[in-house]
């Protein structure tokens, strides 16, 4: 069946709507999480896959939208709703002052620029004068919100819904950005950014603002998260998670939209697949689940289906 066909997207409609009505609720969990995993890696596959600018600490922007969320939610009785945009925005503006003296750095420089960004992050939410706020190494517990209106789902199924919208409204967000003339920019700086200095692109400016893009995805996907997990703590937000949201998007597709999705998948459910595997070495079953999607897709999922189609379409040229 033709992916771009009318019948896949309506089969495919349905089936995203029905799941939630006849799966557990833990898996229910899990597809939701997938959803939150998808808008991050939009947001750094727009910096590092249609940019080509490298971070190693997207955890970090993650983290302050869950941050944002868990306190908003905790210590000011807000909404779970009203978490998404304030911690999209603070994360913009995150993002876009930390981008304006990473602009002095380039390729492995600034990897590790922001490779300490997502290192440092985790230490200062547990700084005693802090906690307060955020709770220090016992973290903040919200609680998952129920659905609205009398509406008869559980919070399990209220949230996946939720969360579906939201990731629906960021996708065309993200689509438009990159479709315009912003996403043009970003692309020509990548391609060439001599050239494109020379055709009036401003490209610090584009650099900075392509930076605030990105982690204002990550830090609704952080907030989004929170939610759904109820609860944020330092030690969940290491280093680790920036270089797993790099995994995403690599093995996704680099500038790639639908990558985004493919890599989600990925990093959700992957490790759990390695860990019933083998108990004993489930990273070691990962490392090869790695190694094999590089070796048989090296431009990540969205490159294999790319070109799949582009061999079908061939075939069928020449019948």
């Amino acid at each position: 069946m033709n992916i771009k066909s009318p019948v896949f997207a309506i089969v495919l409609a349905v089936l995203v709507l029905a799941a939630p009505f006849v799966l557990p609720n833990y898996q229910i969990f899990q597809l939701t999480l997938v959803m939150v995993y998808a808008i991050a890696l939009l947001g750094l596959n727009m910096l590092t896959g249609f940019n080509g600018q490298i971070s190693l600490g997207h955890g970090a922007f993650y983290a302050i939208g869950a941050y944002t969320a868990a306190i908003l939610m905790d210590k000011a009785g807000a909404p779970y709703w009203v978490t998404l945009p304030a911690a999209g925005l603070i994360c913009l503006v995150v993002g876009f002052l930390f981008g304006l003296p990473a602009l002095r750095l380039e390729g492995h420089y600034l990897a590790l620029a922001t490779f300490a960004l997502g290192v440092a992050l985790p230490q200062l939410l547990k700084y005693k004068h802090l906690e307060a706020w955020t709770g220090g190494v016992q973290g903040i517990v919200i609680m998952k919100p129920d659905a609205p209106f009398g509406i008869p789902l559980n919070p399990d199924q209220w949230l996946y819904f939720f969360s579906l919208a939201v990731l629906l409204f960021m996708f065309w967000l993200g689509w438009n950005l990159l479709r315009g003339r912003i996403g043009r920019a970003m692309v020509a700086i990548r391609d060439h950014p001599i050239a494109s200095a020379a055709m009036g692109i401003d490209n610090p400016m584009y650099k900075s603002v392509t930076f605030g893009i990105s982690a204002m995805f990550t830090g609704v996907a952080g907030a989004m998260g929170a939610i759904a997990i109820q609860f944020v703590a330092p030690d969940s937000f290491s280093i680790f998670l920036s270089i797993t949201l790099l995994v995403g998007i690599v093995i996704g597709g680099l500038a790639t939209i639908s990558g985004a999705i493919y890599g989600a998948f990925f990093i959700q459910f992957v490790p759990n697949i390695a860990d019933k595997i083998s108990k004993s070495a489930p990273w070691a079953i990962y490392g090869v689940f790695l190694i094999a999607f590089m070796y048989f897709m090296p431009h990540g999922v969205a490159g294999a289906i790319r070109a799949i189609r582009a061999r079908f379409a061939a075939r069928r040229v020449k019948a």
